[in-house]
């Protein structure tokens, strides 16, 4: 069994942060199943991963969507969705609100309104003036 360094994996992926990270996602992946395209060798799943980089086994690109997408907390589709979300209840306020039949109660009982025959008197006396 040959020991895997990281110099062997620095060769494919220059940034010894981003060769961690990426490898440590490959080893998450082997957990959870995804089948693996090196002999085992009872080794365990980091360096597994780390001789399949170095092996150039691995497509390097599809595993930087991969760690990117279990990163975010929100993806473009929950957006888009957030958005659509807020348009459809807008959408939906607006057809429960007719405004035609808001204006019909609210002036519909106009002609039986009751008005004092005195309350808009346009002639105010000196004497009115003097009680207020």
């Amino acid at each position: 069994m040959a020991r895997v360094t990281v110099e062997d994996c620095v060769e494919q992926i220059t940034n010894r942060f981003e060769l961690v990270s990426l490898a440590a996602q490959r080893a998450k992946s082997i957990s959870c199943g995804s089948p693996i395209t090196i002999e085992r060798d009872n080794d365990k799943n980091a360096v597994v991963a780390l001789r399949e980089i170095a092996a150039k086994n691995l497509d390097i690109p599809q595993l930087r969507e991969e760690l990117i997408g279990s990163l975010q907390t929100r993806n473009k589709i929950d957006f888009v969705e957030d958005e659509n979300l807020h348009a459809e209840s807008q959408e939906t306020i607006s057809d429960e609100i007719d405004i035609s039949d808001e204006n019909a109660l609210i002036f519909d009982d106009e002609d039986n309104l009751n008005f004092e025959e005195n309350a808009f008197d346009d002639n105010i006396t000196e004497e009115d003036l003097t009680k207020l």
